[in-house]
């Protein structure tokens, strides 16, 4: 049985060698030292694989020593796909992965990618780097795959196994193997692309499409606001039709929804096509935090609060709720917005990492809000433990008066002062 070699031990990197190292030997690596430290321990960060699972995963090793990947003869590669602060694709990560590839690689190897991209850089980009530094030849030497990962941080219903997983290979014989690889592991089974083209199309359109139905939503919650029509009110109306979509308005972050229609407008433009709804979209999303601040300042001035040196909690810094995860959180956008304002921001997230918030973003988050001491209040991810204080729980932090904003419509219409 070929031992198999995962480059990156993120949300999607561990989930793939904690299964796969159930029943095959499994070479897990990551740069982060602390993050190898902490697995061997039997810890992981993320949350995404209990202590149970790790142990479960008995023919799995992990290292820092890139001269250790030799062993293998299947790569898969699940780095980052970020974007740059000009919203172009980095691939830095993926170029940095392929060149460590690179020096490793044997005849025979298979290098699969599951990072998203835009169609055609897995051969485009990826290979070329395979074939410089390793002085093999592409398709004759060693091949690639490309299984674009669906992972959904913080959810326990939809796991790695549960959820069905697109293939590809760069030959027929090839695709049939990478194929059969995930089949093994993927109970809701797999389903074989034509291409690896055609497998990085399908899964940028995948948040593609999800990000252009929320951008409609959030431009809905815009125009109902200015009416004065409670948008969650009319989305439960129309969702007693069968079709329609249930999307709901809010903050557009995370390493995916904001991220990868990014890649996919590149590519185009860089073939001459000018994106015209894809990129409108994007800014709809992209200034919700700046219309969810001015909403309220709005508010906090009806009220008569002096909005310069006033004080403000947002409650939720992750990208979504029940999540460590702060990848391209946009909540961020409002705490900015905010304190361009004028405002005092403190920031509470019982599931963020403070370091880490520290680092990416220069915040610091406070372990336990004071009560009785905010201008306002921003409920800005549904974390349960956000659901569970209640309108009274979460008003309890205000002084009087104050204004309480639900973007994430936890409590019922009459339970805040503005909802999204």
């Amino acid at each position: 049985m070929k031992t198999i070699a995962i480059i990156g031990l993120g949300y999607v990197g561990l989930p793939l060698a904690v299964e796969f190292g159930k029943s095959r030997p499994v070479i897990g690596f990551d740069i982060n030292a602390a993050r190898i430290d902490a697995l061997r321990a039997g810890r992981d960060v993320t949350q995404e694989a209990s202590a149970e699972e790790l142990a479960a995963a008995r023919h799995l090793s992990y290292t820092t020593d890139p001269a250790d990947l030799a062993a293998a003869s299947i790569y898969i590669v699940t780095v980052p796909t970020p974007i740059d602060a000009h919203k172009r694709p980095d691939l830095t990560p993926l170029i940095k992965a392929s060149e460590t590839l690179g020096r490793v690689l044997k005849r025979g190897d298979i290098v699969i990618y599951e990072s998203t991209v835009y169609p055609g850089a897995t051969e485009e980009d990826c290979v070329p780097v395979l074939e410089r530094v390793s002085g093999l030849s592409f398709n004759v030497d060693f091949f690639a795959g490309y299984s674009p990962e669906r992972i959904n941080p913080g959810d326990k219903q939809h796991r790695l196994p549960d959820i069905r997983k697109v293939t590809s290979g760069s030959t027929p014989e090839v695709a049939e193997e990478v194929d059969r690889l995930y089949a093994s592991i993927i109970t809701a089974g797999t389903y074989k692309a034509e291409s690896i083209r055609v497998a990085e199309a399908a899964k940028v359109i995948e948040n593609t499409q999800r990000d252009l139905n929320i951008a409609l939503i959030n431009e809905l919650a815009i125009i109902f606001n200015k009416m004065g029509i409670d948008t969650q009110a009319v989305l439960e109306a129309a969702g007693t039709k069968w079709n329609f979509l249930p999307f709901r308005p809010g903050l557009v972050g995370g390493h995916c929804i904001g991220v990868d229609p990014y890649y996919l407008t590149h590519k185009a433009e860089a073939m001459g096509y000018h994106p015209q709804v894809i990129l409108a979209g994007r800014r709809i999303n992209d200034g919700m935090g700046a219309y969810v601040a001015g909403q309220m300042i709005k508010a906090m001035l009806k009220r008569r609060i002096q909005v310069e040196g006033a004080r403000v909690l947002v409650l939720g810094l992750t990208f979504k709720e029940n999540c460590p995860d702060l990848r391209n959180t946009r909540v961020v956008d409002v705490i900015a917005e905010l304190r361009d304002y004028g405002v005092i921001v403190d920031v509470h997230d019982p599931w963020a990492n403070a370091d880490e918030a520290r680092h990416e973003y220069g915040l610091a988050p406070v372990a336990t809000p004071e009560e009785g001491a905010y201008d306002g209040i921003v409920l800005a991810v549904a974390h349960d433990e956000f659901r569970e204080l209640g309108a009274a729980g979460l008003r309890a932090f205000g002084r009087s008066p104050h204004v309480l904003y639900d973007l994430k419509h936890v409590l019922p219409a009459d339970g805040s002062d503005l909802r999204l």
